[in-house]
């Protein structure tokens, strides 16, 4: 990382590293826990990104525009059990999911790995 955060950013958005791209696709994902817009960048980002994402990365790339697709899955299905008042365990469920596939997509790139399934739905 350089020493300003700036750069990195910026670096990641315009594609001059993939992993700062993939690691700010999954920082995006856990901000979208409290702003819902942003996994809407993040997957766009993500999508931007896959061709610029070879080797061991192209794995993260594939897990990440999953998660988000399953993620909208999972929150229609918690959407439409509200009606029936338990939607609300749902979404709590799928939060715990969407940071697990977080911190696991965050700590294989850290260690520079592969994501070992990356087409699973589980985490």
């Amino acid at each position: 990382m350089s020493e300003n955060p700036v750069d990195d950013v910026t670096g990641a958005l315009t594609g001059r590293d993939p992993a700062k791209s993939a690691v700010l696709v999954y920082i995006l994902y856990l901000v979208g826990i409290v702003i819902p817009i942003v996994p809407i960048v993040a997957v766009v980002l993500a999508y931007m990104n896959r061709k610029d994402m070879t080797g061991w990365l192209e794995s993260h790339s594939i897990y990440q525009i999953r998660t988000f697709w399953i993620g909208l899955l999972y929150g229609v299905i918690a959407m439409v059990l509200m009606l029936l008042l338990i939607g609300w365990l749902v979404y709590i469920a799928i939060i715990i999911w969407l940071v697990v596939r977080c911190v696991k997509g965050l700590q294989a790139l850290q260690r520079r790995e592969p994501i070992a399934d990356p087409q699973t739905w589980m985490v």
